[in-house]
């Protein structure tokens, strides 16, 4: 791997592969109907309304979507809840690992085996969490990166990053909305609309064998079943 990659450029470089898997289709299924547990109308509430951008980012077909958004009018969708577990990886990086989960138990083991596995381990609440920051991301496909970041800067933005034809624009979480809108009103718009935890600072990885290890772990977490979301603070320069 050349030059520098951070995971979320990573998981973007991976996502079409992603999209293939059935899989990703059961964690957004679940992330809507967490999500619509709190209203069912995405124009009154913003966390459904990301949610359904991105299963449309995915492709999601709609009958999937109206259907995860009925289930949250069930009794099952009492069950779900959401987790936010803390752990360490190899090399003193940090994993904060986003779960929607119907049994504790299941989760926590499921995730603490896959650590052990790949030379990580569970944390204490709070020993992480506090190295990331909550954020609101937008990933715009663009070959017009300056006018997006000018634009981006205008909306009112707090950063953004460009990864080849990629635009990353980050925002306060509560002006990820405002920032959408009046972005799409100058004709950047996009449906990879997400809430994520950003690293405050990256734990340089040097070395091809331990990135690929830590690479790995990241992987196998998020193909667990409950896990919605990774967020670690590695950035790869081999």
């Amino acid at each position: 791997m050349s030059g520098h990659s951070k995971w979320s450029s990573i998981k973007h470089q991976k996502g079409a592969a992603d999209a293939k898997r059935g899989a990703v289709f059961s964690k957004l299924s679940r992330a809507i109907t967490v999500a619509a547990r709190h209203g069912t109308d995405p124009g009154l509430n913003f966390q459904l309304r990301v949610a359904i951008d991105q299963a449309h980012s995915a492709n999601m077909p709609k009958d999937n979507i109206e259907r995860a958004i009925d289930k949250a009018k069930g009794s099952d969708a009492a069950k779900l809840e959401e987790i936010i577990f803390e752990a360490y990886g190899p090399g003193g990086t940090g994993f904060l690992i986003e779960a929607a989960t119907d049994n504790h138990n299941r989760s926590t083991g499921d995730i603490r085996a896959v650590l052990n596995k790949h030379g990580g381990k569970l944390a204490e609440s709070g020993s992480v969490g506090y190295l990331f920051n909550r954020r609101g991301q937008i990933v715009f496909e663009t070959d017009q990166p300056d006018s997006l970041e000018l634009a981006a800067i205008d909306a009112g933005a707090q950063d953004f990053e460009t990864d080849n034809e990629r635009v990353f624009v980050y925002t306060d979480p509560k002006e990820l909305e405002q920032v959408r809108h009046q972005l799409a009103e100058t004709g950047f718009s996009s449906h990879d609309v997400s809430f994520q935890y950003h690293p405050i600072a990256n734990v340089p990885i040097t070395d091809e064998k331990l990135a690929e290890k830590i690479i790995k772990l990241a992987e196998a977490l998020e193909e667990l079943d409950d896990v919605t979301r990774v967020a670690s603070n590695f950035e790869i320069f081999t």
